[in-house]
């Protein structure tokens, strides 16, 4: 298996990857402790910084240049400044944004966290502001989502949907995005939040544990209940396979042969963030799908990258190097 892995890794670097959904900027503004305010029993803080970071879709973006891919973002952005950041940010990790269609109509999503910290004092986060417009997509911004998509995607080696239940993936661009590579035969991912059981046809899921639960009705899974809720998910979507992660204990993968696959985590002893490691399994997932591995390879590499990111603060990403250790890394210790 090592090998093979380290081939694989090998043959992810420049694989085209299409990426849809909702982009959003994590905006962080950092703030020193001065006082406490007259006016009220509030911290004033002293402004220090300001910075902006990929979020929802775009993280996954991020995720997918950092380990090597060349990525074609697509989604919504406003005329804004954090729209602007965002597509500056990514850019500059090599990602095409010719398909970050600015609507002047909306803001660009945004989650601002209000940090305070000092030299002496924990950083922590004081208030989250979250800024969305929930109105649909008019029938241009769409109809130009759609045109970029069917336009782009034949040149792509695979495509992923990372859906976090925003406007973006309407049922019309989910149906052009899938149909569009079932005729071209490229590989697909989706990645919902909510609405998972929309993408019919689409190649491969990724849920999450409580995502999976949801989608088939359940509050949670047992043992028991995830194998059925795997392979209901399967079924029902026609897929080629099911991807559930299960944060310490591991991922599950279900096959359409019937194969289920279940693989442990590689760290047990050093998690210490999951932010935004969802977004890793899918990026490592789809680069090396496209790189020709088969999906349990496709997962057990996945498993790895979720690995390395867990090891980090915040919403993190892995490259391709730190891989290759981590497979190395594992396979000389067993």
């Amino acid at each position: 298996m090592r090998e093979a892995l380290l081939q694989i890794i090998s043959k992810m670097r420049n694989k085209r990857i299409m990426l849809i959904g909702d982009m959003i900027a994590d905006v962080y503004l950092e703030g020193r402790i001065s006082r406490i305010s007259r006016e009220a029993p509030v911290l004033i803080l002293e402004h220090t910084a300001e910075n902006v970071v990929p979020g929802g879709a775009a993280n996954a973006v991020h995720n997918t240049a950092t380990l090597g891919g060349q990525v074609y973002a697509v989604g919504v952005v406003g005329d804004d400044f954090p729209g602007q950041e965002l597509a500056r940010k990514l850019e500059s990790k090599g990602v095409i944004t010719a398909g970050l269609i600015p609507d002047i109509t909306r803001p660009t999503i945004t989650k601002t966290r209000v940090m305070a910290g000092g030299q002496a004092t924990v950083r922590q986060q004081v208030v989250r502001i979250d800024r969305e417009k929930k109105d649909a997509l008019s029938q241009d911004i769409e109809g130009r989502i759609i045109n970029y998509i069917r336009e782009i995607i034949p040149q792509m080696d695979a495509v992923v949907l990372s859906d976090y239940g925003g406007v973006t993936v309407t049922s019309a661009v989910l149906r052009a995005v899938i149909d569009t590579c079932l005729s071209h035969g490229i590989p697909s991912v989706v990645d919902s939040r909510y609405k998972v059981m929309q993408y019919k046809d689409v190649s491969i899921v990724k849920q999450n544990e409580s995502e999976a639960a949801a989608a088939v009705g359940l509050k949670s899974l047992d043992e028991q209940s995830l194998l059925s809720a795997g392979n209901e998910i399967l079924n029902q979507l026609q897929a080629e396979a099911v991807l559930i992660t299960q944060g310490p204990d591991g991922m599950t993968l279900f096959e359409k042969s019937g194969k289920v696959t279940h693989i442990p985590v590689t760290n047990v002893s050093e998690v210490y963030d999951v932010t935004g490691a969802g977004d890793t399994v899918v990026a490592a997932m789809i680069l090396a799908v496209a790189a020709g591995a088969t999906y349990v390879e496709a997962a057990s590499l996945a498993n790895f990258t979720a690995g390395i990111v867990v090891r980090k603060p915040g919403t993190a990403t892995a490259t391709l190097k730190e891989l290759q250790e981590a497979v190395r890394g594992h396979y000389e210790m067993h």
